[in-house]
């Protein structure tokens, strides 16, 4: 949300646009807001529009706050801590203090840690693809081409809904901005959700419409730039969530459809290398912008590490209940998660991303990139939706195979009723997507299951409430916008 609070802080990262290099060594600032007077100078060129539009990528993903900790953004691992500490996926085992016990318990305050940056920094995003839109449209310069004009700004509407679908998904209704006017932003109400979740289709589609169908929208072909088929993948997840089964089986269809670019890999252990052909969509983190030095967001977050002061290892555990929902022989288990036998208990932290707290380091080579979307998710998008737009049982047993296959375990019989396919669904999506960008947590919320699971669990108790299923808005942002209202229960 853009108020006269905080105004400063969005230009700078989206109105005053960030030149960077290709390795996002170097960035630079024009100290100019986009507005009618700078549009030409910023929007002048190609290349300056490129700029524009890869600086919101850059700060997309990478620490530019400082803050020591790692996580300053809703997609710099703060999705994926909180959705997994909300839901039944981590615990904290000697790390973080009290921060994230709120989240952990399910017992979260008005006032707390994180949800504020989880908010801010969706809103930065918003503002700075905002920024590209506005910027492209009203340039005049002839060396502005239309290709690019299309182009960026199809990857800038599909940041856009990326953003708000976060934070629609957490917060329930927001504030639906689509402008860098201020006049038009300080004082805003929230949104219905569904209007949100409108705009988010309507963007993806225009997104799609406009981006070429390969990797060419990075100058080295790499998959660090939305393309076609990217958009296609996060609309199957937008019509998933919004419960249109058809069109997210089409576009899940047409993801699969696309071999010549995307392929599961067969080694667990590559699907989260640079560039991997899993890989619908990657960020590329710097390494030297940051404390997580060649590490991405969660691969630094997630890893154990051992003090050299008291030899105790520390981080994120995977709850018990999540170790135990993986069959004998799932080679996701094998190759996905750290076991580390403490006090006679054998206990598992997450090993997704290899290169994190103990061994990244500055300048060091990047081998992974943030992988934010991979081909294993349309998998298991079409196979809900066939089983729920169609009852198409067979065809949806059929994509949990593929999975299954990847993870070295044997089929699923063809017999399965329509409700025990559903849960098998819901099980592959936790084997398959545990620390991943808050998946489970938002697969409890939307298929109705979060009371039942989480209210049971013994470090939940006492329940507090399903009211907190979504977070709620960050008091700072009501006392600027007094037009905000907080989330019932809080």
């Amino acid at each position: 949300m853009i108020t006269k609070r905080n105004l400063n802080i969005y230009v700078c990262v989206a109105g005053l646009i960030l030149t960077v290099c290709s390795s996002c060594k170097k960035l630079i600032a024009i100290p100019e807001p986009v507005d009618t007077q700078t549009t030409n100078k910023v929007f002048a060129t190609d290349m300056q529009a490129n700029s524009a539009m890869v600086g919101v990528y850059s700060v997309l993903i990478n620490d530019v706050s400082g803050n020591s900790t790692g996580y300053s953004g809703f997609a710099t691992g703060l999705s994926t801590i909180l959705g997994s500490l909300s839901s039944d996926e981590l615990s904290i085992d000697l790390f973080a203090g009290t921060s994230f016990n709120p989240y952990n318990t399910n017992k979260i305050l008005v006032n707390n840690t994180y949800t504020p940056t989880l908010w801010s920094s969706a809103y930065q995003s918003i503002y700075g693809s905002n920024a590209v839109i506005e910027g492209i449209e009203a340039s005049t310069s002839p060396k502005l081409n239309t290709a690019t004009k299309i182009q960026l700004t199809a990857e800038a509407k599909f940041m856009r809904a990326f953003s708000y679908l976060y934070l629609v998904n957490f917060f329930g209704d927001v504030p639906l901005v689509l402008t860098i006017d201020f006049n038009q932003t300080a004082n805003m109400t929230r949104t219905p959700a569904q209007e949100v979740k409108a705009q988010i289709i309507k963007d993806l589609l225009d997104a799609k419409a406009g981006l070429p169908a390969d990797f060419s929208g990075s100058k080295t072909n790499e998959r660090i730039r939305p393309n076609k088929w990217a958009a296609a993948a996060l609309l199957a997840r937008a019509y998933l969530y919004n419960g249109d089964y058809a069109n997210a089986l089409a576009q899940a269809n047409e993801v699969i459809g696309q071999s010549q670019l995307f392929q599961l890999n067969d080694d667990l252990n590559h699907v989260f290398l640079k560039n991997n052909n899993e890989a619908i969509w990657q960020l590329q983190q710097s390494n030297v912008a940051s404390i997580r030095g060649n590490a991405t967001p969660e691969g630094y977050s997630f890893s154990v590490y051992r003090s050299t002061t008291d030899s105790k290892y520390y981080g994120f555990v995977i709850s018990d209940v999540l170790e135990q929902t993986f069959e004998a022989g799932d080679q996701r288990k094998e190759d996905w998660l750290f076991p580390l036998l403490k006090d006679g208990k054998t206990i598992y932290y997450l090993n997704k991303y290899k290169i994190g707290l103990s061994n990244s380091s500055v300048n060091a080579p990047i081998t992974e990139y943030a992988t934010v979307m991979r081909l294993a998710e349309q998998y298991l998008i079409r196979a809900e939706a066939r089983v729920l737009a169609g009852n198409q049982l067979e065809l949806a047993i059929g994509d949990l195979n593929v999975l299954r296959h990847r993870a070295g375990l044997g089929d699923l019989p063809l017999t399965l009723s329509h409700d025990q396919v559903l849960a098998a669904i819901a099980k592959e999506r936790r084997t398959e997507f545990f620390g991943e960008w808050g998946h489970r947590w938002f697969d409890l919320i939307r298929t109705g299951k979060a009371h039942d699971v989480l209210s049971a669990m013994p470090g939940k108790q006492p329940w507090w409430g399903d009211y907190q299923f979504l977070y709620p808005i960050p008091p700072d942002e009501i006392m600027t916008d007094h037009k905000l209202i907080q989330n019932p229960g809080y």
